[in-house]
């Protein structure tokens, strides 16, 4: 691949916060989310019961895909991240009710980081991951944007050390640019391999509010698996 954009820094783009927040989101801030904080040095120790796999979502929205998956596979413990803000008060306000924010029983398998992820990524134990999600990611269609997309040669080598061999990666996308970015960046690497690729969402993944929106719009998702080489 030519012209390869600049590595990727360990810094936040886009917003934190989009509309004020409602003094329910923030106490669900200042209350509920420290009870759900994750120790990176030592992830599977993090949760209430040692889970048996762990697993990372990047960017998980208004967490419809992440609490789905937790649901369906409580014995694999999932750190949930994100930074927008009111995306963060959706997930929690789905799980905690009003006036349980600091007593209320919490997912004994999910863990919030509301940093960036690639901090997370650089932090975790060698091959501690067994399975990561990239659904919907902000695309930055702007090509002197691209340093900023998730998917980019210089944090393939963050990931392939953070998942285990056999680790799956999974990436769904419904925007052209991006799609055409991720056959470039992934078609000039041999640390994942293609293990599928679909038009239509495959059975096991969840669906979200961005895939909805994007059907409802015209857009046609691609749904990706990479598998880390061993």
């Amino acid at each position: 691949m030519t012209d390869t954009p600049p590595s990727v820094p360990d810094r936040l783009y886009g917003r934190r916060r989009g509309h004020p927040l409602r003094q329910r989101q923030q106490i669900l801030l200042d209350v509920t989310l420290p009870r759900l904080a994750l120790d990176p040095a030592d992830p599977l120790g993090s949760f209430q019961v040692r889970p048996e796999e762990l697993w990372l979502e990047v960017g998980f929205g208004g967490g419809e895909h992440a609490l789905a998956q937790i649901e369906a596979h409580p014995r694999a413990g999932l750190i949930a991240a994100e930074v927008f803000e009111n995306g963060i008060c959706s997930l929690l306000t789905r799980i905690v009710p009003e006036g349980g924010e600091a007593t209320a029983p919490l997912p004994p398998n999910l863990r919030l980081w509301t940093e960036d992820a690639r901090r997370l990524l650089r932090s975790l134990p060698e091959r501690s991951l067994s399975r990561l999600f990239l659904m919907f990611p902000d695309p930055w269609p702007k090509a002197r944007h691209a340093k900023r997309r998730f998917v980019h040669p210089s944090i393939l080598p963050v990931l392939a050390r953070a998942l285990r061999p056999g680790g799956e990666w999974r990436i769904a996308t419904d925007d052209p640019t991006y799609q055409d970015w991720v056959r470039e960046v992934m078609g000039a690497q041999d640390m994942f391999e293609l293990e599928s690729l679909a038009e239509a969402r495959p059975q096991g993944w969840p669906g979200t509010r961005y895939e909805a929106k994007a059907l409802r719009e015209g857009r046609h998702p691609l749904y990706w698996i990479w598998r880390r080489r061993g």
